[in-house]
């Protein structure tokens, strides 16, 4: 027997509940036509509204766009894997929070150009999320491995991207993103094309060759060719990162983390012993630096 399951997201309305959402959460059991989570929802919206309000609203809300406002949903995104990366769990809903905010922001200010709502949205997000997952909506079986589940995933986001007139292979990667995730997400698209290495230690080898062109443009003081030779390396190490199953946007990060943390262990060392960063040889910091290693990981 199949089961056939439809999905219905309901629209919130909202034009009856603009004036309890504002209110405090006990005062929300006076609409009780609406589930906690509709209620809540309704409730933010409803306070982004009042912010962007041209008569009773934030000055600096009410002035925001697109684009001023984009630089923070960014910053967001980031607080919350921080957050997980700290597994401070208070820390993430609170951030959670903040990024869930500036969806809704952009979405009004979206429906004060009268070009889609936050229902819009949700809408869309929920489509897309079924006809993505075939096997768990649709009449595909479940007994998928990870990787296929992968490749069916990438099949679906290229007839999209059809769809959308994106014919070309790098069409569609986001020119915003941070430069290491872009660079993934490009090696990603013409990997999937065959424009791939056939093995590890190729990649390895033209690892060498693009610090080798580095060194030379190092010795030339081209500061122009210098960074781009940096760059190609980068760009490879990136691939290689994507060979070992590896984001480099992560690994870095970590690195960044374990970097803090043994410093931050040698400042504490220092000021036990009522010295500085700036009264040490480099002799010195470098064996701190050891110690480091051997204490905290």
């Amino acid at each position: 027997m199949q089961l056939v399951l439809t999905l219905q997201v309901q629209s919130i309305n909202l034009s009856s509940y603009n004036s309890f959402t504002l209110y405090p959460k006990t005062k929300m059991q006076k609409a009780p036509t609406l589930s906690e989570p509709e209620a809540s929802i309704a409730r933010l919206i409803a306070i982004v509204r009042k912010l962007r309000d041209p008569k009773e609203g934030c000055p600096w809300d009410i002035v925001q766009t697109f684009s001023s406002i984009a630089p923070h949903t960014i910053e967001e995104a980031y607080e919350v894997a921080d957050a997980i990366e700290r597994q401070d769990w208070d820390d993430l809903k609170s951030e959670l929070g903040d990024l869930l905010f500036q969806s809704i922001f952009h979405a009004q200010i979206a429906e004060e150009k009268g070009l889609f709502s936050f229902c819009d949205v949700v809408d869309n997000m929920s489509e897309k999320m079924v006809a993505r997952h075939p096997h768990v909506f649709g009449d595909e079986l479940r007994d998928k491995t990870m990787e296929q589940q992968s490749q069916d995933w990438e099949t679906i986001k290229a007839k999209e991207r059809i769809k959308k007139s994106q014919k070309g292979v790098l069409d569609g990667v986001a020119k915003g993103l941070p430069a290491l995730v872009r660079s993934l997400k490009l090696q990603k698209r013409a990997a999937r094309v065959g424009f791939d290495w056939l093995e590890t230690k190729e990649i390895f080898a033209k690892i060498s060759e693009e610090i080798d062109e580095l060194k030379c443009e190092i010795d030339s003081v081209n500061l122009e060719k210098v960074e781009e030779e940096f760059g190609d390396v980068l760009f490879v190490l990136t691939n290689l990162g994507r060979r070992l199953r590896i984001n480099p946007e992560t690994a870095l990060s970590r690195a960044n983390t374990k970097f803090t943390q043994r410093f931050e262990w040698i400042e504490s060392m220092l000021l036990t012993n009522g010295r500085d960063l700036t009264d040490c040889s480099l002799n010195e910091l470098n064996e701190l630096w050891k110690q480091a290693k051997l204490n905290i990981g």
